[in-house]
């Protein structure tokens, strides 16, 4: 359903975080209005930056100065916390071992996830059992990104139940069974700027992330605030820019939420082409369903008014896999 957009529109969430947890929030003007605003972004673009979303700017900030940190340090220092398949895929990558269409993506990376347990989730989780690899430098790092993961991850929980109201269902439809127990993925992303040799650009790809939707439900992102590298593509195929607003996130929609809507709200594809001379730090995070829930179109007057359900049942824990055992060398 995205639509030629030409810029991503901004949305105040001040009253939707306050409200969010209160019986009565669907009756609260405020609330609505944040609601419509809502509706309208994910049907129009897919994509929306978020203000008044209760982050204190210090948290935000800190994340991505001991993120920059770490990718400071020399080689060997990261590769303590190599990223492999017995860790689970948590860990660190290098550039050029994430791997988006067949493509190497020029970012250097630590890739986290909400630690699963041996037979947590059955044979459905093996693949992503293990815990999450802290670098012991900066020594601050893991105390950082734990409280600031709770905190994204309460913030998205309110931001769902505006969104459920948005879709036509009650704001609990995203809790219980759906994700109630939400998974979630943190990657923590260094691009290299441009460099110059005897004043011409050189860059063996530039392509920080390549062209791709996310996979779950919604993804927060934290850019550096001086740095436009983010593009999101609209109908016309245009690369539309998404250039950092200081004091938001910015958000979009995942595959998992596209199939609730039954297609009314989209995954739209983006991509990071980082064009600067300066090295660029952003953390996204991504709250997903339940591991193994089994997501199919909700059955509200909005997703009944865009047809017969267009999307067969899908369970988000194996969509994941599919994608993390396609998106790396392990080398």
């Amino acid at each position: 359903m995205a639509t030629d957009f030409s810029s991503i529109p901004i949305i105040d969430i001040s009253s939707l975080v306050a409200k969010a947890d209160d019986p009565n929030m669907a009756e609260d003007p405020a609330v609505l209005e944040v609601v419509r605003q809502l509706d309208k972004v994910c049907t129009e673009a897919g994509f929306f930056y978020v203000k008044g979303h209760g982050i204190p700017d210090t948290l935000v900030k800190g994340v991505r100065d001991v993120t920059r940190r770490f990718f400071e340090l020399p080689y060997e220092e990261k590769a303590k916390i190599k990223m492999t398949a017995a860790t689970g895929f948590r860990g660190y990558e290098k550039i050029g071992e994430n791997i988006t269409q067949g493509v190497p993506d020029m970012h250097e990376a630590i890739d986290c996830y909400r630690e699963v347990t041996q037979g947590m989730y059955g044979d459905l989780g093996k693949v992503m059992e293990g815990n999450n690899q802290w670098p012991q430098n900066p020594p601050t790092f893991e105390v950082i990104m734990e409280k600031y993961i709770s905190l994204c991850t309460d913030l998205a929980r309110k931001i769902m139940r505006g969104i459920a109201l948005a879709i036509g269902g009650s704001p609990d439809e995203f809790e219980g069974q759906r994700a109630g127990d939400p998974f979630w993925v943190m990657r923590l992303l260094g691009y290299p700027g441009v460099s110059s040799e005897n004043g011409t650009n050189v860059m063996k790809n530039d392509i920080g992330c390549g062209a791709h939707t996310d996979y779950g439900l919604l993804t927060l992102l934290n850019q550096d605030d001086d740095i436009n590298a983010l593009q999101v593509k609209n109908l016309s195929g245009e690369w539309i820019s998404a250039p950092p607003v200081p004091g938001s996130f910015v958000c979009n929609i995942g595959d998992m939420l596209k199939i609730y809507s039954n297609g009314l709200y989209e995954s739209t594809l983006h991509r990071v082409i980082n064009n600067s001379s300066k090295y660029r730090v952003s953390v996204v995070y991504f709250y997903e369903t339940n591991f193994d829930t089994a997501v199919e179109p909700l059955d509200t007057h909005k997703t009944r008014a865009n047809g017969n359900k267009k999307f067969e049942r899908a369970v988000y824990g194996e969509h994941l896999i599919s994608k993390v055992l396609t998106n790396f060398v392990d080398e």
